[in-house]
């Protein structure tokens, strides 16, 4: 059985396809890194501006490096990483180039045209496109339409939950955030509260502002950890919610260029039966006409 050109795409369409996709991530990592790199250097040059000036103030980079021994910070740094991570692949997966390739499209379409079911059925067992997923489950139900119709459904349902599932994440950390830094902020009134028994209700101001700013660094770290986290939630279940639908609609005018080989069974089997004849007309049959009987005579 020869094998269809269709079911494996061109290499130099593979190569053009990756190609694309290495250059769109350069570039964004190029800009977020030049991003990154801006804050981190006016923080910093903010901080060593404040920590040469004649009152001897500390910049923000050198408080909140001060607290590097304390559990809170690293949970929030930890999770600060994982945040980053994730809200990098998801805007680099949540593409519709990614998330339904434009040649994946075209050539399911162009296999539903000729025909070619079983290639078909193999192409989208393979793919991971978000159409294939749809669709195979469907074609697996043929040829009851109703049948793939809501094997397609199902299957639509549950990657958009899966979908929806992966960018969870980005806002569960974002609310940990607030939490996080209202923790050390207790944990930094603690130790302000602290050193004013220690002195007896004595204590300088001095003396408390090391808690206090343990405390106020904390809140800035969950505040800076819980804002770009739920700020990337908004965005892309808005972008998720779009392409899903999109997907939907696809998978849908796919499924209905199949519909017609629904009737072929029934057509086939007409056909073996032989043409119907057509019924004999039977004479119809006169009731006799019952005769009065006579009247009696008075």
């Amino acid at each position: 059985m020869s094998v269809s050109i269709l079911a494996q795409p061109p290499i130099s369409g593979i190569r053009h396809s990756f190609a694309k996709l290495l250059r769109k991530v350069f570039r964004s990592s190029t800009v977020l890194l030049i991003a990154v790199m801006l804050i981190t250097i006016s923080l910093t040059a903010g901080g060593a501006k404040a920590d040469t000036g004649p009152t001897g103030q500390k910049g923000l980079i050198s408080l909140i490096m001060e607290n590097w021994k304390d559990g809170v910070f690293w949970a929030i740094m930890i999770l600060s990483v994982i945040g980053l991570t994730l809200i990098i692949q998801a805007f680099i997966k949540n593409r519709a180039s990614v998330f339904m390739p434009e040649e994946t499209t075209n050539q399911i379409r162009e296999m539903i045209a000729e025909r070619k079911f079983k290639e078909l059925i193999e192409f989208t067992e393979t793919d991971d496109s978000f159409i294939s997923k749809a669709l195979n489950p469907a074609l697996k139900r043929a040829p009851s339409f109703s049948s793939m119709k809501e094997a397609m459904e199902t299957a639509i349902g549950e990657q958009t939950a899966e979908q929806f599932r992966k960018i969870e994440y980005l806002n569960i950390i974002g609310n940990l955030g607030p939490l996080l830094g209202l923790m050390g902020t207790v944990l930094g009134m603690i130790t302000a509260f602290s050193a004013m028994q220690a002195s007896h209700g004595g204590a300088k101001p001095e003396d408390l502002a090391g808690g206090i700013s343990q405390a106020l660094t904390h809140t800035f770290l969950g505040l800076f950890l819980a804002i770009p986290c739920l700020a990337a939630f908004g965005i892309l279940r808005t972008i998720v919610d779009r392409l899903t639908v999109r997907g939907a609609l696809v998978a849908e005018e796919l499924l209905l260029m199949i519909k017609p080989a629904e009737a072929k069974p029934a057509a086939v089997g007409a056909a073996i039966g032989g043409p119907r004849t057509a019924a004999t007309p039977q004479p119809a049959v006169r009731k006799p006409t019952p005769i009065p009987s006579p009247s009696p005579a008075v």
